[in-house]
């Protein structure tokens, strides 16, 4: 394939919804393996329960039976919340290469390329230092930008769309993702703020089809970055893994 042919067939223009409609053709092809990432995210989760000793059970319990009067509650003081709480934050750090493996999997499929359970991993074997600080501070950032209000971090989430598939395909450091994300975001800002929010809408709507069906929606995210990558920043490069 070259670049004339991925330009006309497999990248989108640089509006929001050619962007959502190229993510949602290409999930089609990849949500499998991205309901794969989810499913292994989520059992990992549920293992460090037992190891911290927080019954997350008996949790929903005491907050169901607070009946919306939360102020009486110490959740610091849950037997195994502060390990659970610290446990789940590393263990989001060290899944954060599979965010960049379902990334992988939808460029192969976007050029037609034969895809392997491996192909999720990546991220282990190319670039993981920086993909884990490049989580860490973008979860600094949401975190901060979410506790002081919704709008704020929703404001600032199209800033980041752009860093795990250039960590992914252009090899980078946090430092450069974060900036070049920032840079082309800041000068397509409407754009960015329109496939981010869309993106966010479309990945928790999971959660009407009795929760479980989140495991379904939440990666879609993933590939609108894909998607917007494309857009903005042409033909990625092929990376060559051995499985």
């Amino acid at each position: 394939m070259d670049f004339q042919e991925f330009s006309q067939q497999n990248q989108p223009q640089k509006s929001t919804s050619e962007i959502i409609s190229h993510a949602f053709e290409t999930y089609k092809g990849v949500f499998l393996y991205a309901i794969l990432a989810m499913v292994l995210y989520f059992v990992a989760s549920m293992l460090i329960q037992p190891i911290s000793g927080f019954d997350s059970r008996a949790f929903s319990e005491e907050i169901t039976s607070a009946d919306g009067d939360f102020t009486s509650i110490d959740i610091w003081s849950i037997p195994g919340m502060k390990l659970y709480y610290g446990l789940s934050g590393l263990l989001g750090l060290l899944l954060a290469p599979l965010y960049v493996g379902v990334i992988y999997v939808a460029n192969k499929y976007n050029f037609k390329q034969p895809v392997n359970f491996s192909d999720l991993f990546i991220g282990y074997k190319q670039n993981f230092l920086n993909i884990v600080i490049y989580s860490l501070i973008s979860s600094i950032i949401f975190t901060v930008t979410f506790m002081m209000c919704l709008l704020p971090g929703l404001l600032v989430m199209p800033f980041l769309m752009l860093g795990y598939p250039i960590l992914l395909f252009e090899n980078a450091s946090f430092a450069d993702a974060l900036s070049k994300s920032f840079n082309i975001a800041k000068e397509n800002y409407g754009t960015f703020l329109g496939v981010s929010l869309l993106s966010l809408l479309i990945s928790i709507s999971g959660i009407l089809l009795c929760g479980i069906g989140i495991i379904a929606t939440m990666p879609f995210f993933l590939v609108a970055m894909y998607s917007i990558y494309c857009a903005f920043l042409g033909r990625p490069r092929q990376i060559e893994f051995k499985n």
